[in-house]
């Protein structure tokens, strides 16, 4: 009798140790609710203004891929955004629409790593569907009674339509400065201004009420958008993922249809 209990006792150590190889191997691999990924929880993403529409797709895009996550985006000016995460704001992933607003991040201390520059995006006149005050160029937004609308030059889309208009040696007096480009696009959809420097990117987003007016110094002024994970990322894992979706293949699909540039 003792013999036979001793006998079903060791299977009985055999068939717990097999279980808890198989436990170690589970834990070795990352460990997620049905996708095996590892990643979960909440991503917070600070984006230019100009990523709205293709991030917005993007995010969506990488909760379905990834259940039990969640893409919080706050998108406004690069500048804007700069000043709010080296004041403190927290946030998982920092993209801006120019290296140089990146680099009072970086410069700051805030981001983990090298920033990667992920796309590039050109400037375009944006003018009311129609083009009622007959703008072909720069030189046109000159004329009289043509109301311009800028993005402010601290504001990547404002330095790179200052870097365009001095290419082709034309000085105007804009009728508003925009904090970013979406706010200058808002005045040509509602009327306000003839035109405005937007890029190429918002332009066609918003093909139903603006036409976008190609012109050759912006070739010259084009941006490059960088992205970084914060160093005070609340959560590192789900950061790194979302910033490797963006870059795969089929994060790179939605921002080249939107009318982004490969980097």
């Amino acid at each position: 009798m003792r013999t036979r209990l001793a006998a079903l006792l060791a299977v009985a150590v055999v068939g717990l140790a097999g279980c808890g190889g198989d436990d170690g191997e589970d834990s070795a691999a990352p460990r997620s609710s049905a996708t095996g990924s590892g990643v979960t929880g909440e991503v917070t993403v600070f984006a230019a203004a100009s990523l709205t529409e293709s991030f917005t797709q993007i995010g969506e895009d990488f909760e379905a891929a990834n259940p039990g996550t969640k893409v919080t985006f706050n998108f406004a000016g690069s500048s804007q955004l700069a000043t709010q995460i080296n004041q403190g704001a927290p946030a998982d992933i920092f993209a801006a629409a120019s290296p140089a607003t990146m680099k009072t991040v970086t410069d700051a201390g805030n981001g983990d790593g090298t920033p990667a520059t992920f796309v590039k995006n050109q400037l375009v006149i944006a003018v009311p569907k129609g083009n009622p005050a007959g703008v072909t160029g720069l030189a046109d937004l000159t004329k009289p009674g043509v109301k311009v609308a800028l993005c402010a030059e601290q504001v990547p889309c404002g330095a790179a339509a200052k870097k365009a208009l001095d290419a082709a040696g034309v000085k105007l007096t804009p009728v508003t400065l925009e904090q970013d480009v979406k706010a200058a696009l808002s005045k040509v959809k509602l009327g306000e201004v003839d035109a405005a420097l937007v890029y190429r990117t918002d332009a066609k987003a918003a093909a139903s009420d603006v036409d976008g007016i190609e012109f050759p110094e912006s070739a010259g002024a084009i941006n490059d958008y960088p992205l970084v994970v914060l160093k005070d990322a609340p959560n590192r894992t789900a950061a790194q993922a979302f910033a490797a979706y963006i870059q795969s293949d089929k994060g790179m699909a939605v921002l080249t249809a939107a009318g982004f540039q490969a980097p």
